[in-house]
């Protein structure tokens, strides 16, 4: 098992736990409540960002050159983040050992503990360890600081890690829309991070899209960023991953194994298209229901909705964020369609 403790006095931290990867929806901010959503880790789980994270920042105007790119910056930002890298992130009820040190909490939240600096310290030995949120329309998570906490005992933790078939049977997916009818906050950052990657595999080429849900999610969008004005060859999306046929085509939406951060593995030259397992999987195997006593198929646009009938709108954030990671935003084309939000501080983008 794998268990977190306090780098000054060695007192656990943590409960047991297993590593996964890091979620893409980890630092979403989803409209302004009311309240916090759920944790965003399961119970039993961890995972790592590897990249520096919180403050201080350092702006971009104040950069040597070249010294974003060393950071996998590719694109202007109007700060980065020069702290800790590795930050570990846990699940609240994980949390053993480790309280809520009122005199640490900063009042720039809204409705609750928004995060930034330490919030909560070691029962043991009073050390700031970790910082606690749960602020309205934020995912309620802890993050141990890399700087005062490190692993005491490791090992596989209780939740073992599934192949590929394990996941279809045991994680289906999440359903695209939330109760009140609207996109699922998880669906609106997934379609934004693979969004980003989609266009830097394209070339800035048209996508054709066969599947009309994959369609219904990305092409509204598509159109919005790089309309028809595209001169170049076609390029076929599709959906590939296990339990499905072998792509054939130039693109292909690939699920994330959610444990492991591994793609599903495509044979060149298709390129692939990261997506989050739970949207890929309910994407991938939660067809559209077979009408009884028909001979003859019915045309996809004839057939019952499974989506929200809302046009999803990607999380503006989130694709920001990862398309400035890719190399390929540096050619004019995609530069200018990430410019496009620079203006919003990076928090909107105007799809």
């Amino acid at each position: 098992m794998t268990v977190l403790g306090c780098r000054t006095c060695g007192a656990a931290l943590t409960a047991p736990v297993s590593r996964v990867a890091l979620p893409v929806h980890t630092r979403q901010k989803y409209h302004n409540g009311p309240g916090s959503l759920d944790p965003v880790l399961e119970p039993g789980t961890y995972a790592v960002d590897p990249l520096p994270s919180g403050s201080p920042w350092r702006r971009w105007a104040d950069l040597e050159a070249g010294e974003a790119e060393e950071h996998g910056w590719y694109a202007p930002r109007f700060s980065i983040s020069d702290g800790p890298a590795g930050q570990v992130l846990l699940a609240p009820g994980d949390v053993r050992g480790a309280v809520i040190d009122p005199s640490l909490v900063g009042d720039s939240a809204c409705c609750g503990l928004g995060g930034g600096k330490p919030n909560m310290v070691c029962v043991t030995c009073g050390t700031p360890v970790a910082t606690r949120i749960d602020d309205c329309g934020r995912w309620q998570a802890v993050w141990l600081d890399p700087r005062t906490t490190s692993v005491i005992e490791i090992g596989p933790g209780p939740h073992p890690t599934l192949d590929w078939t394990d996941l279809i049977d045991q994680r289906p997916g999440i359903p695209p829309s939330t109760p009140d009818g609207n996109w699922h906050p998880i669906w609106e950052a997934a379609a934004a991070s693979a969004l980003a990657h989609l266009l830097a595999a394209s070339g800035g080429d048209p996508i054709l899209i066969p599947d009309h849900r994959v369609a219904e999610i990305f092409r509204p969008t598509l159109d919005r960023l790089v309309g028809p004005a595209s001169t170049g060859p076609e390029r076929a999306l599709f959906l590939a991953g296990p339990g499905l046929a072998a792509a054939d085509g130039d693109l292909a939406l690939v699920p994330e194994h959610p444990q492991t951060g591994e793609l599903w593995p495509l044979a060149r030259p298709v390129k692939p298209v990261p997506l989050a397992w739970d949207v890929w999987a309910h994407l991938a195997f939660h067809r559209d229901p077979k009408p009884v006593g028909r001979p003859v198929p019915i045309l996809p646009e004839a057939l019952p909705a499974l989506l929200p009938g809302s046009r999803l709108k990607p999380d503006g954030q989130i694709f920001l964020s990862v398309l400035s990671r890719l190399p390929k935003v540096k050619q004019l084309w995609l530069r200018a369609i990430y410019d496009r939000g620079r203006p919003y501080n990076y928090s909107y983008y105007p799809f």
